[in-house]
Parts: structure tokens; sequence; C-alpha cells
């Protein structure tokens, strides 16, 4: 090997124990062997001397066994701040080395008749409160020193991590090349020099008989997770009836900011239009817990993580084929209650349920009732109480409204806060594992249902401009001739 070079490629197997220069220099004295693996990793030295050296240079490994790798991870930081400094709860469980554990079942026997252990030892914290899963890791090093100084801890830096869980799930990191390019190590002082390298995988390609018997292996295991999944599940598993659609609402009543007064709570309740339905026990209304709020910027805010669980059942009738569905409303108020037990109506609200499935975050202006003269604020400030809706959905229209008006002319309101909510929807229709007929079936309930939305809203113009269009038509067709061909002349 010429003294100027500096390419180097190595191939390395796995927990394959590639000795660097300091570990040469360390374990040629025997006086330095203190453990079992230092005097095996001496011997090994010795028999390489023998056989004409070591033929890595720059390229080194550290395994399994080594030191390295305990302090590799005991050294491991959250964050890329150069000040970090470990908290208590690192400290304490950087000395439990997770992939060297082995549950003992005598352990977690004990603990079905002991619920609380008032002297846990070392082993049982190490036992129950680290994820146990075996892990070998191994190391693959660069010694980035200038030649003839190799051999000097400050100049090793990490090529790659590869780790092996007990599951048999291989870890590279960084990834193999490929056409990425190679990774670059850039080194501190005063040269700057950059290294670059490349990791590729040299590992035999697995034969076709082998390849087909893993994937033998992995139909039989899959096979066996979904009859254990369909166990779980079991035959009576709900179906909704066909032409019915079955409504989940996971939600949360996350926070409310903008308000008057502290100590806050939410009423809600929800209401279902015609053809709606929900089970005997679905508690359909409920009151948060009374909140404190804290100032966050300019606002008040009061957190209540409140969660709620609604089940709706929508059928079909053959009247609803050509009217528009009404889709459930959530209905609300905010209320304060203070030390004296006086409590204040802050705000009135209402919340359309989404019409599409998944995640929606929504944050819902109210308002409040408000009564003219400075008698009626001095009786909210001094003695609490202030003008209440009787009927809760007025807030849009109210359920004994008949008319086809409704005038709120008169009606003194005043803008409060807001409430945020995070709702998780999801749908259950039978007609979806049906024929197509019926999916379009339900897909068209699904869509006049959701007709809030933008495109919906262009479509109906659209057919009231070809409905207009098509009246003209005819109304011109049944004027006389004479008439048009004189108005005609006359412009």
């Amino acid at each position: 090997r010429p003294p100027d070079a500096e390419e180097e490629e190595a191939e390395v197997g796995w927990q394959e124990k590639l000795f660097s220069q300091f570990e040469v220099d360390l374990y040629q004295n025997e006086s330095a062997c203190q453990t079992p693996l230092d005097r095996q990793y001496h011997g090994e030295i010795l028999k390489l001397e023998k056989a004409g050296g070591r033929k890595n240079y720059r390229i080194f490994t550290y395994t399994d066994h080594d030191r390295f790798t305990n302090l590799e991870e005991h050294c491991q930081k959250v964050t890329d701040s150069d000040h970090e400094v470990p908290s208590y709860l690192a400290e304490r469980m950087a000395n439990v080395r997770r992939r060297r554990q082995d549950h003992r079942p005598t352990e977690a026997s004990s603990l079905k008749s002991k619920i609380v252990t008032w002297e846990p030892s070392e082993e049982f914290i190490k036992n129950n409160h680290v994820i146990n899963t075996p892990v070998q890791t191994m190391y693959i090093m660069g010694d980035l020193g200038p030649y003839g100084k190799l051999g000097h801890r400050e100049y090793e830096h990490v090529l790659c991590t590869i780790k092996v869980d007990g599951n048999g799930v291989i870890t590279v990191k960084p990834d193999f090349t490929g056409t990425k390019g190679a990774y670059r190590i850039e080194l501190d002082g005063e040269k700057r020099e950059v290294w670059k390298y490349t990791i590729e995988n040299a590992s035999v390609q697995v034969q076709p008989e082998e390849e087909e018997r893993e994937q033998r292996v992995f139909r039989d295991l899959y096979g066996r997770h979904k009859e254990y999944l369909s166990g779980l599940v079991g035959s009576e598993f709900e179906m909704t009836l066909p032409g019915t659609l079955r409504l989940f609402v996971n939600g949360e009543i996350v926070s409310a900011q903008g308000y008057e007064y502290d100590n806050l709570y939410v009423h809600f309740f929800l209401e279902l239009p015609n053809q709606w339905s929900s089970p005997a026990f679905q508690q359909l209304s409920g009151v948060t817990q009374t909140c404190a709020t804290k100032t966050v910027g300019w606002d008040n805010v009061a957190y209540f993580c409140y969660p709620f669980t609604l089940e709706m059942f929508f059928t079909q009738g053959d009247e609803s084929e050509d009217s528009l569905p009404q889709w459930p409303v959530l209905y609300f108020e905010v209320l304060s209650l203070d030390f004296w037990q006086r409590y204040r109506v802050e705000g009135y609200g209402s919340l359309v349920l989404p019409a599409s499935p998944g995640l929606h975050m929504l944050t819902i202006p109210t308002w409040r009732p408000v009564e003219l003269g400075t008698v009626a604020e001095l009786r909210r400030f001094f003695i609490g109480g202030s003008p209440e809706l009787e009927d809760i959905t007025y807030v849009r229209i109210p359920s004994t409204f008949k008319g086809e008006r409704l005038s709120r002319f008169g009606f003194r309101t005043e803008t409060t806060g807001s409430v945020t909510f995070r709702l998780y929807c999801l749908q259950q229709s039978k007609a979806f594992l049906e024929t197509s007929a019926l999916r379009q079936r339900m897909q068209s309930v699904l869509d006049r249902l959701g007709g809030f939305s933008q495109q919906s809203s262009v479509y109906n113009v659209l057919e009231a401009f070809q409905r207009a269009r098509r009246r003209m038509q005819e109304a011109r067709e049944s004027l006389p001739q004479d008439l048009i061909s004189t108005s005609a002349s006359t412009v």
C-alpha cells in the first residue's frame, strides 16, 4: 500500500471485527487487557501480526460486544445543541441497555398478585420501565486522521450503523448509496478536509428456491394473522342495513377563547333531523368541566380537552329521493361561573357535523343576546344573569318554526369568543360492499347530504340558468311572429 494513498475499500460481514490502529496499539500490550474480551482481542492481534498484519487501515468496526457500543448509546443526544445537558431521566435510563434484557416469567407472574410494588429493585425497574426489544448493533467506523497519525480517537467517525432486532428487521443508517451519490464528512480544523464514502450491499443474492420458500412462509404468516384478526372481530360484527348510513363522531371540545369572564364551561346537545336516529343508550347532550383560563397572546383561553362520542343512523326513505336530506347539528352554549356562584351566558353557537369522513378542526364563533341600557350591564356585572334563549335552536332555525321566512329584525346580539372542536368522523354503509347500483345510490345520498359544498352550489346555479333559458325560449315561441318582427324593426 503506498503511503500517500487516501482510498480504501473493505467488505465487512455481520459482527465481523476489524481492528483500528488505536486498538492494535492498545491490545498488543497484555498488561492493558482487563476483561476476557480484551484478552481475546490480544490473541487475535498477535495472530494477525504473524500472518502479515491487518489489511484495513482507515476502515474498522465496533461489534455488539465492544465498549464503544455502550458508550455510543449513553452519549446519544436528543437535540443538536452543543450545550445540551442530559435530564435526570436520560441519565437514569442510559444505564439500562435494552438490547441485553430478557423477561423473567417469575417476576411477571408476581405482578398479578401485587398491584403496587413499594420497594422496587433496580432489576425490577429495568424490566418494567424499558421497551424490551432485543437489538444487536454494529458500527462501521472510519479513521479520518492524516496518514502517519492514525489511531487518534478524535479522528474516528461513524460511517454506518447496522442494527438487527429480535424480529429480524435490519436497520442500516445511513442507507446504501445506490444512485444518490457518495456521503460527505467535513472535518473541523484549518484544512477543512472533505471525505467521501459509499455503502454498497455485498450480500449474496437469494436463490429462487429460497425466495419462493420465504414467500410461502410469508403467506402462511399473513393467513394466520388474518384468522387471528377475524377471531377478534367475531361473527357478530354489526353491519348496517341496505340504504342505511351509520355515522360515528369521536369529538373533543378543545378550547374556548376570547370571552369576558373566567371559569368557563360548555353545554352542548345534538339535534337529529328527520330520517336520523340514534341508539337508546346514546347520550345526545353533555356538559364539560368548569375550566379556568390562561393568557395566550392577546386572548384568555380555557383548555377543556373534553371528549365525547356520537353515533347516528340515517335511513333513506322514498320521500328523500327528490328532497335534500339534512345533516345533524351540534348546538352549544358557553357559560361562566364565578366565586359567588353567579353564572352568565357567554355565547351561543352551532356546528353542522362534517359530511366527509376524517379529521376536522373547526373553530366556531359565538354570540349572545344583549339588552340595551346601563341597568342590564350593571345587573350582569353585580348579580350575574343575562338574557338567554328559551330555545337554543334559535341559533340557526328553530325546531318549532314552520313558516317560509324567519325574521330576526330587532333582535340585538353581541359577538363574543369562539370554541374549537376536533372531530374524527367515520361512516359505515353496507352499500359500499354491495353492487355498483347500490353504491351509486348511496353516493348520491352522500352527495346530497354534503350539498353545502361549493361545487353543488355551482351546479344548482347552472341548472337554474338552464331552466330560465328554456322558459324564455318557450315564451318567445308562443308570441305571434308579426309582433316579434315589428319590435325588431322599431329597435
